[in-house]
């Protein structure tokens, strides 16, 4: 009842959810075959652990689909024992560093989680993963088994640090590191799999995967910052040592101590601005992704975190409470972001409120300004507004994107003309209902 009345509250997030349930076209229909036992009940383990995520990976086109549900089970799988903390260290960290070896079996599977760990069916069941797992062809089995490898190993190397769990990490460059292991690593791979089948540009994987490593830093951090109370419910932090000393004596004290909000606040807002590094990247690997359902896959994760961004940002609540976004706003940001133009449109949006959240007390107010400026910058070079040229001017100045908006305009074309029919078709029902309403209404009155 409560998210009817948020609906209701919102109309634009009412309609847009309508939308989504009753009008959405997928780009690539999930069909499989009935008798392939295996890979039904591994989409029921998506389903499970993630619907938000299954939603979109069964929309990908055919050559990803199977694979990247498959690589998202095993870095799940992987995540759940490293998450357990019934798991003693002494099992837990040889099981991580082993993991990757996992995949070379058949029959593996694992029922050593704690009773109350809510994935814990993706290692009981691995068996049925491992064995989808083996029909691929050899590229893609050798990019899903080298992320788990470097990404178990990672996990492990932070368990055996005892300070890590109870004080978080201590400097920006550790913290930087935890979630390249967590979530930077699935970056890599997932542009691996891009470049691999042509749905992304060569250039995604240069520079050491540089843009793909912002792409998990951004989401990872955006959620550490926002699960600060949950975390300290669990008996760990994962916000560097660096940046809350700053604030505080004892992490926990933004909780406790009511004297302390203002400076878990600037904490908050000093955590939100070193994340807001990682955005300049983001959306020029957003660019540079062909597909359109890769490009989906991609970037709603990404307007999720710019909004929750925006939402934890400034907000007392994050250090007693967790915060999310509506909903009905999810709903808006999955329509909106099927096109570059709009995922521009997006960031531009939460930026700005970020911006206009700014308090000249906060002790990073400035930097929060300029960071935010250049952000701005960045999206009007990637998406110019064409309205706001001076009156001599007829086209838009060149810049170094220039080249990646042309390319871009030809794939988002084909999503635009899903995006029409689709509001076509939506007003053709509205329209019908309306008169069907007013019909009935100039009946009964005569």
């Amino acid at each position: 009842m409560g998210k009817l009345l948020q609906l209701l509250a919102h109309p634009t997030e009412l309609v847009a959810a309508v939308k989504i349930l009753g009008f959405r076209q997928p780009l690539h229909p999930h069909k499989i075959d009935p008798n392939d036992t295996d890979l039904i009940r591994c989409y029921e383990l998506l389903n499970l652990t993630s619907r938000s995520f299954a939603a979109v990976i069964k929309e990908l086109h055919p050559d990803l689909r199977d694979a990247i549900m498959i690589f998202y089970l095993v870095l799940r799988a992987l995540d759940t024992i490293e998450d357990d903390m019934t798991i003693k260290p002494a099992v837990k960290v040889p099981l991580l560093r082993s993991f990757d070896g996992k995949l070379d079996t058949n029959d593996w599977t694992f029922d050593g989680n704690g009773p109350n760990e809510k994935d814990r069916a993706v290692l009981v069941e691995f068996d049925k993963i491992l064995r989808v797992y083996h029909r691929f062809k050899p590229e893609y089995q050798a990019i899903i088994k080298d992320i788990t490898k470097k990404m178990g190993n990672g996990m492990a190397d932070y368990i055996l640090d005892e300070d890590f769990n109870v004080n978080g990490v201590v400097s920006v460059k550790d913290y930087d590191l935890y979630c390249h292991y967590v979530a930077g690593l699935v970056g890599e791979g997932l542009t691996e799999f891009l470049v691999l089948v042509k749905f992304g540009d060569q250039s995604l994987s240069a520079n050491n995967f540089e843009k793909a490593e912002s792409m998990g830093l951004f989401l990872q951090k955006t959620n550490i910052i926002r699960d600060y109370h949950e975390d300290l419910e669990d008996g760990r932090s994962f916000w560097p040592k660096e940046i809350w000393a700053k604030y505080t004596d004892e992490l926990p004290a933004f909780h406790n101590d009511p004297s302390k909000e203002f400076d878990g606040v600037s904490c908050i807002n000093e955590l939100v601005l070193d994340a807001l590094g990682h955005v300049t990247d983001c959306l020029e690997y957003l660019s540079l992704v062909k597909d359109p359902s890769s490009f989906s896959f991609c970037a709603i994760p990404q307007v999720m975190a710019v909004a929750t961004l925006a939402e934890v940002y400034n907000n007392p609540k994050v250090l007693h409470s967790v915060v999310k976004i509506r909903k009905g706003t999810t709903c808006k940001l999955i329509l909106q972001s099927r096109t570059f133009p709009g995922v521009v449109q997006i960031f531009k949006h939460y930026i700005q409120v970020i911006n206009h959240k700014s308090s000249v007390k906060d002790p990073n107010y400035l930097k929060i300004g300029i960071k935010c400026g250049q952000i701005e910058q960045c999206c009007e070079m990637l998406y110019p507004n064409k309205d706001a040229l001076p009156p001599n001017m007829t086209t838009v100045p060149e810049n170094k994107y220039t080249k990646t908006i042309a390319a871009r305009e030809k794939v988002d074309a084909s999503i635009q003309r899903i995006v029409e029919q689709e509001e076509f078709n939506f007003n053709v029902v509205i329209f019908s209902i309306g008169a069907l309403i007013l019909g009935l209404i100039y009946f009964v009155r005569n």
